[in-house]
């Protein structure tokens, strides 16, 4: 018996049940607090690109198909204009780098906020951003990584999405325990809380326990990813943290 954990195999029989978070739902998460702010910003109809992770990974498909709906629908309304929307391959972040100074050069640099898929390309887009000497824009992030914490407080990114990566492996691990012990699964979503969803792979419906990924501001860092463990102050406040943030409410909950 098979368990795809955090990635789900494409087509083909698939597994016997599949372990992630709710990445549609990570995508929707990025737009809930990415759409107020673009919305908020002082241009008729702000201009946005959605820089997306790599095309041979399904999350990344399932990531943009959230945030997706959100951009789709504010353009169709007229309200948001759609300036790109490309897949940086291998979730690279120096390719980002390239395709987002690209973007920026065919626009002319009037764009005035991005989906980034995950942190790495979040960063990858501040750079552009800040060597075509645009400021600070809302720019999104994923994986509420080191880096991704410290441009909240810096401002060069507005929102992560923070996935509990102990949570997942506890209730992949429950999971894989009732399978071999040839007891229904039934037992670890009755344990977690979890409904009994399904997801296609492509061929067919399987198994789904989905976790619910956490949206991070600059506001709420101490009370997520710090008060979990996931990250601490002395790998999110360096010198150049302290110096230069620009979200010093935040700074201070999270520095001290």
């Amino acid at each position: 018996q098979v368990i795809n954990y955090d990635r789900l195999t494409i087509e083909g029989p698939g597994a016997d049940l599949y372990v992630s978070f709710a990445n549609v739902q990570v995508g929707r998460t990025m737009a809930e607090i990415m759409g107020p702010v673009i919305d908020a910003l002082d241009v008729d109809v702000p201009r946005v690109v959605m820089l997306n992770g790599g095309p041979e990974d399904n999350n990344a498909t399932l990531f943009r198909q959230g945030y997706n709906e959100t951009v789709e629908a504010k353009v169709a309304a007229g309200e948001w204009e759609l300036v790109a929307d490309q897949a940086v391959p291998g979730w690279d972040n120096q390719q980002a780098l390239t395709i987002m100074d690209g973007i920026l050069l065919d626009a002319n640099n009037d764009v005035d906020a991005v989906f980034a898929a995950n942190d790495g390309l979040g960063n990858s887009a501040a750079v552009a951003v800040e060597n075509a000497g645009l400021g600070l824009i809302p720019i999104s992030g994923q994986d509420a990584t080191a880096v991704g914490m410290q441009n909240l407080l810096l401002g060069r990114q507005n929102m992560s999405v923070y996935k509990p990566i102990k949570a997942e492996a506890f209730v992949a691990a429950a999971a894989a325990l009732a399978l071999a012990r040839g007891e229904s699964l039934d037992s670890v979503t009755s344990e977690f809380g979890f409904e009994n969803t399904t997801i296609n792979n492509g061929t067919n419906d399987l198994p789904f326990f989905a976790l619910t990924p956490i949206g991070v501001t600059a506001d709420t860092i101490a009370e997520t990813v710090i008060a979990d463990g996931f990250r601490t102050v002395e790998e999110i406040c360096t010198d150049d943290v302290r110096a230069n943030a620009t979200q010093t409410a935040a700074l201070a909950e999270v520095c001290g």
